[in-house]
């Protein structure tokens, strides 16, 4: 399928998204909207690797059937049923009973059965608690569907699912079934709401564009990126991963098989459930990643949480998007930490410097790390000053990076991406002032591909560009006392047209004259009409 195809099914599910939520608020109406298109995801793969594990024991329906082809089979065989889902689970790692899938509730939504309700409740606790052989509980926690803003009665509320869910079949049957499509129709309408929420928009979306350059930058080879593109990315490590876009977004730029094993953290319960069908939907299996619920300050997830350096998990790539400027509580016992240890603590009004030590912390000898902050961390004092110093002496700095306002959904303001490694070839550091490098839009700024290229090949090759790129030496940063506010090394400011002053003098004596020559002659008719003469 076509990209313009891809995009026309991304559109077509966000009308009727928009046309069928009425007064519900975007961010549930999100929730059961996505939950329904991850479910029709796991049944059309499920469905295509019983198909072809059936052959032609596959069951032939009637045109006018529309009953799942599945029901039939598992109607058919009821003591065969049990061995044919051990199968499946070794082939796609989990199961679905032929009443939980999209197609059994699709038909129910279009007879308008009063039992639909029922049936996905049931098929939401089957998939948390059985389907899979991991643990998924919890995966549907936020999605209510005995909300009264689904309907006061359970009649209403059947009703109304019924309705959205046929609308959602209808609008999925007008196009070909396919796992990439329904992942990217996924991501796209993340997007969406992300667009549509404000602020809150940060707590679960990175914009594609600038995931594109992280996971651009993470890719290549560490010590020489002028070679390219890493073989393989052993682990990977979003610490603030949101819906997972950053880290799908590493995966595809490596190819599936170029990374080992994706990890990610994330502090939002309903954020935390939308990244973990979000990489299902990119057609991962259960053992390629694992996504934690909690709190990365806190350093309470338990593989990333061992003391003993023998044992320290670490990544070949970390890449984040964490909230900007966030307010933390830092105390003595973090102080002890070690991964704050050494550094100090960030300060409690902005946990910009403890989000990026924390990730630091489990960064691979040969590895890259690429984090979006805010510009005050390139130039603020106290407690960030220090932190900022001990970095850049030890080294670990490779490149700031400069991007335009108005990027993010969350915010207006300008942000920067930090590039760091625990051992860099070259002992500079690379200033990328992109900020004008973009096409503007009605709500946001948008980055091109050739802008989302040129900065990634800047960074590659490390070219310097007249207002654009600079190698810095650490010894001109350190008589700017380490500040990196990147317009004290790369301004954008359009140079001072050289001023002719011989030829401005040359001018302004022929003016001189004209104007003498012109006085003369005004006066010569002034007299001849009596009049008094200018002086």
């Amino acid at each position: 399928m076509t990209k313009e195809d891809k995009l026309r099914l991304g559109k077509t599910l966000w009308a009727i998204a928009d046309q069928l939520r009425g007064s519900m608020n975007a961010d549930d109406f999100r929730d059961y909207m996505l939950a329904f298109l991850f479910l029709r995801y796991l049944s059309d793969n499920y469905e295509e690797a019983a198909q072809k594990e059936l052959g032609v024991d596959w069951p032939e329906l009637a045109e006018d059937d529309r009953c799942s082809p599945l029901a039939l089979w598992y109607k058919e065989n009821p003591d065969d049923s049990e061995e044919f889902e051990a199968i499946l689970r070794r082939k796609v790692h989990y199961s679905i009973k032929p009443q939980y899938l999209w197609r059994s509730i699709a038909e129910q939504a279009r007879t308008q059965d009063k039992e639909l309700l029922n049936t996905l409740q049931g098929s939401f606790k089957f998939i948390e608690y059985e389907s899979f052989s991991s643990k998924f509980q919890g995966l549907f926690s936020e999605i209510n569907l005995g909300s009264e803003k689904l309907g006061k009665t359970y009649k209403e509320r059947n009703s109304r699912l019924c309705t959205i869910i046929q609308k959602i079949a209808e609008g999925l049957g007008e196009f070909p079934s396919g796992s990439d499509l329904l992942g990217d129709a996924y991501e796209y309408l993340i997007g969406q709401f992300a667009a549509g929420s404000g602020k809150k928009a940060g707590e679960f979306y990175t914009p594609q564009q600038i995931s594109t350059i992280l996971s651009g930058i993470v890719s290549l080879d560490s010590q020489d990126p002028t070679t390219g593109k890493r073989n393989k990315l052993r682990q990977v490590l979003d610490f603030a991963c949101g819906s997972g876009s950053l880290l799908l977004n590493v995966r595809r730029q490596m190819g599936k098989h170029g990374v080992g094993k994706i990890y990610g953290q994330e502090k939002n319960i309903t954020t935390y459930n939308l990244a973990r069908m979000n990489m299902l939907l990119h057609g991962m299996k259960d053992t390629e990643f694992e996504i934690s619920h909690g709190d990365s300050l806190l350093n309470d997830w338990d593989i990333l949480s061992e003391a003993n350096p023998a044992k320290k998990i670490e990544f070949d790539a970390v890449v984040a998007n964490p909230p900007f400027s966030y307010r933390w509580e830092p105390n003595e016992s973090l102080a002890e930490d070690f991964r704050f240890k050494g550094y100090g603590l960030a300060p409690k009004s902005a946990a910009d410097f403890a989000f990026l030590l924390h990730g630091f912390h489990f960064l691979h000898r040969e590895g890259t790390m690429a984090i979006i902050l805010p510009h005050g961390v390139l130039f603020r004092g106290g407690a960030e000053a220090k932190i900022r110093k001990k970095l850049l002496q030890e080294e670990n700095i490779d490149t700031v990076i400069g991007l335009p306002a108005k990027l993010f959904y969350s915010t207006g303001i300008p942000v920067c991406i930090l590039v760091l490694k625990k051992c860099k070839k070259y002992d500079d550091i690379l200033f990328i002032n992109a900020c004008e490098h973009f096409e503007k839009s009605k709500r946001q700024n948008i980055l091109l591909s050739e802008h989302i290229e040129k900065i990634i090949e800047t960074y590659q090759f490390r070219r310097e560009e007249e207002r654009y790129s600079r190698r810095v030496s650490l010894e001109e940063i350190e008589e700017n006392d380490f500040n990196l506010n990147i317009s004290r090394y790369v301004s954008t400011a359009e140079p001072e047209e050289q001023v002719d002053l011989e030829a401005v003098h040359q001018k302004l004596s022929l003016l001189e004259e004209q104007i003498h020559e012109a006085k003369e002659e005004h006066n010569q008719y002034l007299k001849e009409l009596g009049l008094n003469v200018l002086a």
